[in-house]
């Protein structure tokens, strides 16, 4: 479980894969955010109220022991992963925010992580161990965002012409990638994976579901943009696993502390996929029934009325 995969290939391809990323951004794509708040404050507190109130409810509904709920809720703290921006990408959502919203949760997980963390563990364990401040860590997930990302979008101010013949060669490595980085994760924590399957993957799962939800129909209440609202949704719904798996073992010096977020770690992958997929899949039986109906109300508006007709 503490492979290098997961302590630094992963952390490194994504790094690569965030270089990719940062070639289709301008800084127009920041200011235009920045004039448009509204969608960031909603995620906001969603990633930071919301879903600490449910990963609690559903760790109390499966009755899981002090050291895995206390796991639980610290992957709930954690802030949203690089492989957010990535799915974000995939499925046309606004990766500007994603990058927005990553470097924002990022500086604010420096306080709430060991808060919600010191919390579980005065509620689950008492008389544990407290966490401290991981500003390393918070430096670390900074760099893995916005260093290659700043690079990216050096290139296309420099050369765009290049960065854009680019684009299209950065999505298709971006899918080989991933395939790799997945089946990879897999691989190095095959053994763990089946022998906690039973016990953390339906509730993993579920936690999964209810991020990725809660961060996509949240903001759409709030009449938050479409592409927005996809970025949202992964951003909350794709918590940065390696974060939490990293603080559990080398912080807390506790290893089936880790359990939860190795487990969601590896079946994350699936369900964001799963999810944008059906996400897709829903909006364009949305746009062809309204592009239809459309048709139907221009072709009613051509059509002569009955008087005109007899005259």
């Amino acid at each position: 479980m503490g492979s290098a995969l997961t302590t630094i290939g992963l952390p490194v391809a994504l790094g690569i894969i965030m270089l990719g990323l940062g070639l289709s951004l301008r800084v127009g794509d920041f200011t235009r955010i920045a004039k448009h708040p509204r969608a960031v404050f909603i995620a906001l507190v969603c990633q930071l109220l919301i879903l600490p109130a449910l990963c609690f409810g559903l760790v109390l509904a499966f009755d899981l022991s002090p050291v895995l709920a206390v796991g639980m809720m610290m992957l709930a703290a954690s802030p949203g992963g690089t492989t957010a921006n990535l799915y974000s990408h995939l499925f046309r959502g606004d990766v500007a925010l994603n990058i927005s919203l990553t470097a924002l949760n990022s500086v604010i997980a420096v306080f709430t992580l060991p808060l919600i963390t010191n919390l579980a563990i005065a509620y689950f364990m008492p008389g544990g161990d407290t966490l401290g401040l991981q500003l390393s860590k918070t430096i670390e997930v900074f760099a893995i965002v916005l260093l290659p990302v700043a690079i990216g979008m050096f290139v296309r101010w420099q050369w765009p012409s290049f960065a854009d013949t680019m684009d299209k060669p950065v999505r298709v490595a971006s899918v080989v990638i991933l395939i790799v980085v997945i089946a990879g994760a897999i691989v190095s924590n095959l053994d763990m994976l089946l022998e906690n399957l039973g016990q953390l993957a339906l509730i993993t799962v579920l936690f999964c579901l209810l991020s990725l939800s809660v961060g996509f129909f949240v903001p759409r209440l709030f009449r938050v943009g479409r592409t927005q609202a996809i970025a949202s949704s992964f951003e909350i719904g794709i918590h940065n696993a390696t974060l939490a798996i990293v603080i559990a073992q080398t912080v807390l010096g506790n290893t089936e502390l880790s359990l939860p977020a190795a487990v969601y770690g590896v079946l994350m992958f699936f369900v964001a996929l799963a999810f944008g997929f059906g996400l897709r899949a829903a909006y364009r039986r949305a746009d062809a029934h309204e592009d239809a109906a459309h048709s139907d109300a221009a072709s009613d508006a051509a059509q002569p009325t009955g008087g005109a007709g007899r005259a």
